[in-house]
């Protein structure tokens, strides 16, 4: 199987192009392609595939080109993925499977279709306008920390810390763990702290993430777009434009009254070949 390799401020990918739909692909293979020692290592894998080719893209295929088969790294899916999203586009470019041109790049995803432009170095995504629907809380060992469960098309909690306690200090090694009676199918947890102002920005947050069927990674697209909302909530604003400082880098999003734009590096670092058979795990 041919495979690239890029990233969203470290939120990182394989990248497998299969327009046809022909691929078998199967929980216990992109997990061993996302093994970090045996496989290609990533947070999930991105599948390249026509939507009128893919059940779940056939739908939006009036709509869209191409479908974003998105899987986390367990090998579970995933409705959306805002970074990867971004790399996505960053891939249909590069490789000639979309031509640029001024008007936003529409892509398929089990969350419905997004729009993508091209801004510089970076790719922005338009994602689903992010809902806060209701409190929840998150516990980590003996600490348990208010949050707001928040939809951008995947579930989210966002769970602001208290005042003295750093983003360092939070063990991230092991799941956080959340009412189930809220959160059904699983949730992205996102713990925050406030950041010093950027110019250009109403807010700037830093932010470490739990991500479900990943574990912690160095960004979370959705994730930045949920704390965004909730950090303009909190400042008594609908709108407005937050700097989200994750481990990976530093993400922008844009809230208006009816769109929601993430914004961000997105690269391509490799090309390859993967050995399906050496790609069995004990």
């Amino acid at each position: 199987m041919e495979f690239t390799k890029g990233h969203g401020t470290g939120n990182d990918f394989v990248i497998l192009p299969d327009p046809d739909g022909a691929l078998d692909l199967s929980p216990d293979l992109v997990a061993a392609i996302c093994d970090r020692r045996r496989g290609i290592g990533a947070d999930g894998v991105l599948r390249v595939v026509r939507a009128a080719r893919h059940p779940e893209g056939v739908a939006l295929a009036g709509e869209a080109e191409w479908f974003m088969d998105y899987w986390n790294s367990d090998g579970s899916f995933a409705e959306m993925c805002g970074n990867g999203a971004r790399v996505f586009v960053r891939y249909l470019l590069e490789t000639g499977s979309a031509a640029p041109s001024g008007a936003a790049l529409p892509v398929a995803t089990r969350a419905g279709v997004v729009r993508a432009r091209v801004e510089g170095e970076g790719v922005a995504v338009e994602m689903r306008h992010p809902r806060l629907y209701d409190t929840s809380t998150a516990t980590l060992g003996h600490l348990t920390l208010a949050g707001t469960a928040v939809d951008v098309g995947n579930p989210h909690l966002v769970c602001p810390l208290p005042a003295g306690l750093e983003l360092t200090a939070l063990d991230l090694t092991r799941p956080p763990e959340v009412d189930t009676a809220v959160f059904p199918a699983g949730v992205n947890v996102e713990f925050t702290a406030p950041g010093e102002p950027v110019d250009g920005t109403d807010r700037h947050v830093r932010m470490r993430v739990y991500e479900r069927g990943s574990a912690e990674t160095l960004s979370c697209g959705t994730g930045a777009c949920a704390v965004a909302a909730v950090a303009l909530r909190d400042a008594h604003r609908d709108t407005g434009v937050v700097a989200v400082d994750v481990p990976g880098g530093r993400l922008t999003v844009t809230v208006t009254g009816d769109s929601c734009w993430l914004s961000g590096p997105a690269t391509l670092v490799a090309t390859g070949h993967l050995t399906r058979p050496a790609l069995s795990r004990p």
